[in-house]
């Protein structure tokens, strides 16, 4: 049987995009109105109160084009955004609830209107409970940053997103492959991944997709391989003992004596609560009394007289024939005695 669904089709030439999101408008809208009123809500810190309400007034009017009602409380610390009758796009109050949590996570105003826009969608990736330790955490969040935003520029730059680091999240604004590559770098980043090596995957793949040959081709080969280096190396023994000289027994070593079997063998185990008591004090007296010896003995050093030139002469011959026996001493003084006879 012949196929009847490759057809001509003079309406479709090359040049459509059909990837291109056309804008949704009124007449597109065939059933009418909403049935159900669809809303959501979200909090925002304290801090961001007075700029909420002096922004306030612009966020309405932005959402007023869209037939979408918005209402900020102060004493909740929350904002609301609802359809109403009027609303004919059902993605905009998906819209409307990305551009809340934007700025409740400190993005300025007139960037989070840009998300009601179509083909920019928005990530709020939480990085909290990525790194236990405090400190670590803070480091690896200052990583995305870099010294002056020079690594935040560059990653906005190669992908096309706008990023904000706030507390435990980061926020960001763009287009989907954006999205996806500033989740993969952040997630990275805080486990220990610096973002650099992203930075030059993403430099080179954008001179990839500059060269029309290469635009369907596999690129591993062009990217870089970076191999994960462990730096914590195996700590080395103090003492390395050479088992070869060791004689081989099939028999395991004694285990170690616990606390219990050292006190049963020194009898301390089997005194009573007093004589335990006892003994410690006896023993830190001990203690304190050589403590007391030597701190004299210290202070004693000072009032020592130095030894006088006899003495010190006296000391030296003593010193020199220490340990003589009785005929080596009478052999030297004898000596002695027909060296100076010789001389005389």
């Amino acid at each position: 049987m012949p196929s009847t669904h490759d057809k001509e089709k003079p309406w479709d030439t090359d040049d459509i995009d059909k990837w291109k999101i056309e804008e949704f408008k009124p007449e597109d809208n065939k059933a009418g109105a909403f049935i159900e009123e669809s809303s959501f809500a979200t909090l925002f810190p304290k801090y961001r109160e007075t700029y909420l309400r002096q922004a306030w007034p612009l966020i309405t009017r932005t959402l007023e084009k869209q037939h979408i009602a918005c209402t900020l409380d102060l004493v909740e610390g929350s904002m609301t955004v609802k359809t109403t009758r009027k609303t004919y796009d059902p993605a905009a109050i998906l819209n409307a609830r990305d551009l809340i949590k934007l700025l409740a996570r400190s993005v300025p105003v007139p960037q989070a209107i840009k998300i009601l826009e179509d083909g920019v969608a928005c990530d709020i990736i939480k990085i909290g409970n990525l790194v236990r330790n405090k400190e670590r955490f803070v480091k690896r969040r200052q990583r995305i940053l870099g010294p002056g935003g020079s690594t935040l520029k560059a990653l906005e730059l190669l992908t096309g997103c706008y990023i904000l680091v706030q507390g435990s999240t980061v926020a960001a604004m763009g287009g989907y492959k954006g999205l996806k590559e500033v989740r993969r770098v952040v997630e990275g980043c805080m486990d220990n991944i610096h973002p650099i090596y992203h930075i030059k995957e993403l430099m080179i793949k954008r001179e990839l997709q500059k060269d029309p040959e290469l635009v369907n081709e596999n690129w591993d080969r062009f990217l870089p391989q970076f191999k994960k280096r462990t730096l914590s190396k195996r700590k080395k023994p103090l003492k390395i003992t050479d088992k070869s000289k060791k004689t081989y027994t099939p028999f395991p070593p004694a285990p170690e004596k616990s606390k219990i079997d050292l006190q049963i063998e020194s009898g301390e185990y089997f005194l009573s609560k007093q004589s335990k008591e006892r003994a410690a004090r006896d023993e830190r007296e001990e203690k304190r009394k050589e403590k007391k010896e030597e701190k004299k003995k210290e202070r004693e050093k000072d009032f020592v007289p130095p030894l006088e030139t006899s003495d010190y002469k006296d000391k030296k011959k003593k010193r020199k024939h220490e340990g003589e026996t009785k005929e080596e001493r009478k052999a030297r003084k004898e000596e002695k005695r027909r060296r100076k006879a010789a001389e005389a």
